[in-house]
């Protein structure tokens, strides 16, 4: 009997150096290579140690290559950063120039390897038009949601400089392209606190501008059915020869194990325990995590908190927490310092709300579970993502300083009870609930997985035919 034929296709996949951007991108290549594509998964060799293994025997294994590409030196930079998990805040733009000095290198692989298909990040403006030359399609995977890249704004505007946003005050008011009602705006502190010099030479505007004009499809972490305005208003800011696909959540899988505490949290009531946890990027000066510490304290809820040592400081997270918290605290808090596996930690039904960064990949882990939200927005486009699940009712927003960002222990536990306990977050919990299959459910999300790689199907150079892989699901 003559082999069932398919069209099959070799795609390049080449992230952000950052954890919230490689593991999506990661997923959307195992959703690609269950197809029966090939897919080059290209990093620099220390981030492609962080993903998570593929088993020998899996079919996937054969068909994802992960290539390594070392990270060029640069003046300032430590030998051995490779993501932004690695360096201090202020030090990521020289991260960015690191990066974009791996054009030459991926241009030598992409024109030996010769892909049907080109998938990229934003932070890589100078790769579409590299593809381009070469023939290979391209497609922009925007880790963001439709409501944050509503407010970066055409890309016509951002690229040609006629984006008249220079000041921190700017950012702090809806964009006049946005023609309904919105709060979707920075807070002054959110963008004042990070405010530095663009040592990468790019502004990140002008980089998302090249990826989404420079693409032949651009593929959203989102779905029409959560955020239909935002998906409608990008669709008219990119023009309508501009196809914008949303690819689902890409919700994670449970995997892990976590033993050291989950004698602890099987012994808590279901859906009593807050996860805090604020990301691997955002860091907390003494006094904010002083705040942060003894607000947990004084909400009475157990919790579990994960802490990590910032990049380049001298002083340990434990030596700046207060004197005697965590000893008070032992037999209803849990505090654990490095890494912990936070989807394990979502999914166990002791777990009830979760205190985040704002991430939009912790959000998606969070509601996948059918926790609420405590929003405490630490940086880049988290302030947006907090506006978003504030007014979709996913959430409460610690309140804070307009101008300095500061805020009390007293508001951290008003905030936390009202999320948890109170009559009054009842809607909460009860909306997080509803949205748990958007969010979470894998069979809800593949819908929108194949309608995306169908259209990458359909849309490739032409090629022959070649045999199918049959993948067991």
């Amino acid at each position: 009997m003559e082999k069932e034929k398919t069209i099959f296709f070799h795609v390049v996949v080449f992230p952000w150096l950052a954890m919230g951007h490689l593991i999506p991108f990661f997923h959307l290549s195992k959703l690609i290579a269950q197809k029966g594509h090939r897919v080059s998964f290209i990093s620099t060799p220390r981030n492609l140690l962080r993903l998570p293994k593929i088993p020998s025997q899996s079919p996937l294994s054969s068909l994802i290559t992960l290539v390594p590409l070392p990270l060029p030196h640069v003046e300032n930079l430590p030998d051995d950063a490779e993501s932004s998990a690695d360096v201090p805040y202020h030090k990521q733009q020289l991260l960015k120039k690191a990066f974009d000095l791996l054009e030459l290198p991926l241009a030598a692989f992409l024109k030996s390897s010769a892909p049907d298909w080109v998938v990229y990040d934003y932070a890589s403006h100078w790769l579409p038009p590299l593809a381009a030359e070469l023939g290979v399609s391209r497609a922009f995977f925007c880790c963001f949601n439709a409501a944050c890249m509503a407010v970066v704004g055409p890309p016509s505007l951002v690229i040609d400089g006629q984006d008249s946003r220079s000041k921190t005050e700017d950012f702090t008011v809806v964009p006049p392209w946005i023609p309904f009602e919105s709060d979707m705006a920075f807070r002054y502190h959110e963008v004042a606190k990070y405010v530095h010099e663009n040592e990468s030479g790019t502004p990140d505007t002008v980089r998302f501008g090249i990826a989404i004009r420079d693409s032949d499809v651009v593929l959203m972490r989102s779905s029409d059915e959560f955020e239909p305005e935002w998906f409608e208003l990008l669709r008219d800011l990119y023009g309508k020869g501009k196809p914008v696909l949303p690819v689902g959540f890409l919700p994670p899988l449970v995997q892990e194990n976590y033993t050291a505490v989950k004698e602890w949290l099987d012994q808590q009531r279901v859906n009593s325990v807050v996860y805090v946890a604020l990301g691997t990027e955002a860091t907390l000066s003494e006094g904010e995590l002083t705040e942060l510490a003894l607000g947990l304290e004084l909400s009475g809820l157990p919790f579990v908190w994960v802490l990590r040592d910032s990049p380049g400081s001298t002083q340990s997270v434990s030596e700046m927490l207060p004197h005697g918290f965590v000893e008070r605290v032992k037999d209803r808090g849990v505090v654990h310092f490095g890494w912990a596996p936070q989807v394990w930690i979502l999914s166990h039904d002791s777990v009830g709300g979760f205190l985040t960064h704002c991430g939009w990949n912790s959000m998606i882990e969070g509601l996948g579970f059918g926790r609420v939200l405590i929003l405490f927005p630490m940086l880049n486009e988290q302030g947006l993502n907090a506006r978003l699940a504030n007014s979709k009712g996913l959430g409460v927003e610690i309140p804070r300083n307009e101008l300095d960002g500061s805020f009390t222990r007293d508001s951290v536990a008003e905030f936390v009870r009202l999320a948890m306990l109170d009559d009054s977050g009842e809607s909460l919990r009860t909306r997080v609930k509803e949205l748990k299959g958007m969010f979470g459910d894998r069979n809800r999300n593949s819908r929108l997985e194949n309608e995306f790689i169908s259209f990458l199907e359909e849309n490739r150079p032409n090629n022959l035919a070649q045999d199918k892989i049959t993948l067991d699901k």
